[in-house]
């Protein structure tokens, strides 16, 4: 290999990674991208072969190391040479009215500014850069060390891990997880089988504790930068400061104000109170801090906080109702799960009637009868929970609950497996997973059964017209008759007929996602497709087989291997063949020659569709040789506007991108 083919390619790679940064920035931090999804991933591919090609540019900083690397034996601490401490709170007007007149007292000025900025709900880092390359990251721990984290900070795409300017400093931040990305992950795990989690705060501590850095690459965390640990910069005032870090392509919140009295920051605390929930993101108050970083240093900290800077937090809004009973719910995986039934109550945006218990431990650390009043309030403003029961309110009417030890839906036995916090029924034919799986399999997701929703999918078990999947493909004409003669109505049952045929062409993933095993979800499902291509060869496959494609870990293999080892898996996919459904994943090829209508096309998607799921549209547009983004560009084609289009449509006119609706983008791919 020639020593100027090296440096050529070391001079290409530099300026890939340059490139690749600047364009990370305005996606993930700035929200304005200047390319599309299609033309970042050619310059990544184009990084990640010439570093295959030449290893020696392999490095920790490059953005292709972004995915995670091997598991870590456990974590290591680092000492903050500048402790992080913690702030001290402030929950009333007159509490930060205090703490302005100590300010005042212990500087001895007439006036302070402040700075005021919003509390994120999340978990404090530090990041270390030296000469401009993040080096190490840790947690705030108990303020004087904390774990290293460095692997798992580097998978977030918003930390910059070369800076444009080669200074060496410590930098600290909140790392968190946005509302409808919590949302998201959180319906992902029930597919997948998993347990919840409570709230975003709890999802990020949790994503940034993994040993696997590959699980941490995959949970979507995001962080703001705020301030500075050890440090030789020159800066004499944090606006000035959160002003620099944003010219070095840090991540800082835009959401500040500098105040000119106490009163003026209540104003902000007042303003953000009403405004809070209009924020992607969860916040639970205002940090209000000295502007001046020289007068900070006068004031110095007590031995837990800071006596330049007060934390505002706002109370989360809590009600008390009463708990009318304790019920349990089945789900199609199995889990027995506590539901308090609540006299109803208006909370937090909406009326809130049940809320999840999670599991006996749960269930016996609240202490919660039938009959309590509670106090209830939405964990990460989504998710009701109980916070407490109000024992002195009891009348001695109350009523103790114990989880049933047999199903409630088919009379089986309940099992705790050891580690597991949750009860389950391990029942194939229970009614009540067996209806949850009819629901699944036949959502648009998966087979995409139109029709067959939780109501219809009750009457046909009802009926015992279908007693497991397969049964749905044999329904004779009989019954069908019977259903139109029960008010279902004869066009209804036509359409139902006519999906259910029309769903055994499905591709293998979409079959595979349907049959709702365990930790299998779309993704998964995708992988597994794709790479054994046949059902059978999956069938076949062991649990080195399983592990050996990329993404699948033990526990993934172990619960495909346990669904496709039971007996009652032969019957279901024996039955399946038979009635012609489809076991193949269709392999890629390359397009067919000549143009096609949305050749060279881009296309971004806001808003819900009427008739069309995301995912269907960005299928229709891919067949027609166009491409979808996640964010609007100059490089954007179309926005596609459904309801409820949320910023994206503003950005779109700003860039004087053109905006249709449904109905033209159907046109569009009926040219």
């Amino acid at each position: 290999m020639s020593k100027d083919n090296a440096e050529k390619a070391a001079e290409r790679a530099a300026q890939l990674r340059e490139e690749i940064a600047g364009h990370n920035h305005r996606y993930h931090v700035l929200d304005d991208p200047l390319i599309d999804d299609h033309e970042f991933d050619e310059l990544m591919r184009e990084l990640t072969a010439l570093e295959e090609s030449f290893p020696r540019l392999q490095s920790e900083d490059s953005p292709t190391r972004r995915v995670g690397g091997a598991p870590l034996p456990g974590f290591s601490t680092l000492t903050h040479r500048v402790p992080m401490l913690g702030l001290d709170n402030a929950f009333q007007q007159g509490e930060l009215s205090e703490f302005d007149r100590r300010v005042h007292r212990l500087a001895g000025l007439e006036q302070v500014e402040y700075l005021c900025e919003l509390k994120i709900d999340g978990l404090a880092v530090s990041l270390q850069y030296e000469e401009g390359r993040f080096v190490r990251g840790s947690t705030r721990g108990d303020g004087f060390t904390g774990e290293e984290i460095t692997h798992n900070l580097r998978t977030i795409r918003q930390v910059p891990l070369i800076l444009p300017t080669p200074v060496t400093m410590e930098v600290r931040g909140e790392v968190y997880i946005g509302r409808d990305d919590f949302e998201a992950m959180n319906v992902q795990r029930r597919e997948r089988g998993e347990s919840v989690f409570v709230n975003p705060r709890n999802a990020a501590a949790g994503s940034l504790r993994q040993l696997d850095p590959r699980i941490t690459a995959s949970r979507p965390l995001r962080i703001f930068l705020y301030g500075l640990g050890e440090h030789r910069l020159s800066v004499e005032t944090h606006a000035g400061l959160l002003t620099y870090l944003e010219g070095l392509r840090l991540p800082v919140n835009p959401h500040r104000r500098l105040c000119g009295t106490i009163d003026e920051a209540w104003e902000f605390c007042l303003l953000w109170e009403e405004k809070r929930r209009e924020l992607p993101y969860e916040i639970d108050g205002v940090v209000i801090k000295c502007n001046d970083l020289v007068l900070r240093g006068q004031l110095g900290n007590t031995a837990r906080s800071p006596r330049w800077a007060v934390a505002f937090k706002y109370p989360p809004e809590e009600k008390s109702t009463l708990v009318r009973d304790i019920v349990v719910n089945v789900g199609r995986t199995g889990t027995i799960t506590p539901v308090a039934v609540l006299e109803p109550v208006f909370i937090s945006g909406s009326t809130v009637q049940r809320a999840t218990l999670h599991n006996e431990d749960i269930l016996a650390e609240k202490e919660v009868l039938i009959g309590d009043t509670v106090i209830i309030r939405k964990a990460g403003e989504i998710i009701p929970e109980i916070v407490r029961v109000l024992k002195e309110k009891r009348t001695g009417a109350e009523r103790d609950f114990r989880m049933p030890e047999r199903c409630p839906s088919c009379g089986a036995a309940v099992e705790r497996l050891p580690g597991e916090a949750a009860r389950r029924c391990f029942n194939p034919s229970c009614p009540a997973q067996l209806v949850e799986r009819i629901v699944h399999f036949a959502s648009r997701r998966a087979m995409n059964i139109d029709g067959l929703g939780p109501a219809m999918a009750e009457l046909l078990w009802k009926e015992g017209l279908v007693q497991d999947l397969a049964d749905l493909y044999y329904l004779p004409a009989s019954s069908i008759l019977d259903l139109d003669r029960k008010g279902i109505g004869e066009k209804k049952v036509e359409n139902l007929m006519t999906a259910i045929e029309e769903s055994k062409d499905r591709p293998l993933h979409r079959l595979l996602f349907g049959f709702g095993i365990r930790f299998v979800g779309e993704r998964v499902a995708q992988l597994l497709a794709e790479h054994f291509l046949t059902l059978e060869k999956l069938r076949e496959s062991s649990l080195e087989e399983l592990t050996a494609v990329p993404e699948i870990g033990p526990k993934i293999a172990a619960a495909a291997l346990h669904f496709f080892e039971a007996p009652a898996t032969a019957k279901l996919l024996h039955r399946l063949k038979q009635a012609g459904v489809n076991f193949k994943e269709p392999v890629a090829v390359e397009a067919a020659a000549g143009e096609k209508p949305l050749d060279g096309k881009s296309f971004v998607f806001s808003g819900a569709l009427e008739q069309l799921t995301r995912s269907e549209a960005a299928a229709l547009v891919a067949e027609q040789g166009g491409r979808v983004s996640a964010a609007v560009s100059r490089k954007t084609d179309y926005l596609v506007a459904g309801d409820k289009p949320g910023s994206k449509l503003e950005r779109a006119r700003e860039l004087g991108v053109a905006v249709i609706d449904e109905h033209a983008f159907r046109e569009l791919l009926e040219m």
